[in-house]
């Protein structure tokens, strides 16, 4: 068990650790087991987030050509379907003298295009297959190599509890975690710690701050150089951060975010949590459409799996414009939301084609909030 804890809307709430963290244990102990035919009791391994975790390892069992452990996710107190799953890793010798990852029973397959992970290949997602490798590597002797294989086998119906089956990933859960650990987060203790990060802002004499909704824009807005002491995260509560805006007489915000979330903006969608609403592809089909688009574009945006698909059809029929059009609604939407008390500029992008659209209000905000 992981004794960190937040306080949160006056709560004192327990951080967990990801089933990318799990799997990363898990492969490292066994891998450990295997070179060292000892039972190990628990296992350290660094995260991304810089917290080192002791986990405790289950079930280990060892011979001399492979070893199998298990490690119990702990979600902290953060609602979460795979709460308590246990995730194996086998590590067996090979003699390729490099380190090969796959999965088993109960981790989903990608079966549609769009993710970050190839169709064909389990759900492993980019970091922890890093944390994998490289804490791996941390203890198989030089010159040998592994074949790990990750697995759950209660995964193959937890997962139907989420939303993979929808995505195109069937069979089982995903291994994901881009900080290894989880916050937990109810909504009322989120909101407010995002209002308070306005109040910071307020007290401070910002005026002009720059909204995104979550890491990819905000590692967006670093790699082009805007003012991280004026970026907040929004989540999915954009339409309460507008209103808390207002309130604190914010009189400029610069909205930078994947198009994933902020299509729903277009739409006048202001909680982008995919259980409250979607529309992503709808609303880019009919922007599509109301600007000309083939009908067989707007089918192909339709039958899309995810909307970095749906943009690689976009521009492959060369109907970029679409994006400045979106983006202007976009600003124009939140303006209203504002009742016109703020000014709004939009920059959309891509996690595969980088910025691809911004308004005209944007176009000045993205050089006045560079530092």
């Amino acid at each position: 068990m992981l004794e960190k804890y937040i306080i949160k809307d006056g709560k004192k709430l327990r951080y967990g650790y990801t089933t990318g963290s799990c799997a990363t244990a898990a492969s490292k102990a066994a891998a450990k087991m295997l070179f060292s035919q000892r039972i190990l009791d628990s296992i350290e391994i660094d995260t991304p987030k810089g917290w080192k975790l002791e986990l405790k390892v289950e079930e280990p069992s060892f011979s001399p050509g492979s070893a199998t452990c298990c490690i119990e996710k702990d979600a902290g107190d953060d609602p979460d379907s795979t709460d308590g799953l246990k995730i194996y890793a086998e590590v067996t010798r090979n003699h390729e003298k490099k380190i090969n990852l796959t999965g088993g029973v109960g981790i989903g397959i990608v079966t549609k295009p769009g993710l970050s992970i190839p169709v064909g290949e389990y759900a492993i997602n980019p970091v922890p297959r890093e944390m994998i490798l490289a804490e791996v590597g941390k203890v198989i002797p030089d010159g040998e190599g592994v074949d790990v294989k990750i697995f759950a086998p209660e995964g193959v119906q937890i997962a139907k509890k989420t939303f993979n089956p929808k995505l195109g990933i069937e069979g089982g859960i995903s291994i994901i975690g881009t900080s290894g650990i989880v916050e937990p987060m109810s909504e009322e203790a989120l909101k407010s710690s995002l209002e308070l990060e306005l109040s910071i802002l307020k007290e401070q004499g910002a005026k002009r701050i720059i909204f995104s909704p979550g890491n990819y824009g905000k590692d967006f807005g670093l790699k082009h150089s805007l003012d991280e002491k004026v970026l907040i995260k929004t989540s999915n509560y954009i339409g309460f951060m507008i209103d808390k805006a207002v309130e604190y007489e914010i009189e400029e915000i610069f909205f930078v975010g994947h198009i994933g979330k902020l299509i729903k903006v277009a739409a006048g969608i202001f909680n982008t949590h995919s259980k409250v609403a979607d529309g992503r592809l709808e609303t880019l089909a009919a922007n599509c459409a109301l600007l000309g688009a083939p009908q067989q574009l707007v089918k192909q945006i339709m039958e899309s799996n995810t909307t970095e698909e749906a943009i690689d059809f976009i521009l492959l029929n060369n109907m970029e414009n679409v994006f400045d059009f979106i983006a202007q609604k976009i600003s124009r939407k939140c303006e209203e939301r504002a009742y016109n008390q703020i000014k709004f500029g939009t920059l959309i992008f891509s996690l595969k084609h980088g910025m691809v659209g911004m308004c005209n209000n944007g176009r000045l905000m993205l050089e006045e909030f560079k530092i």
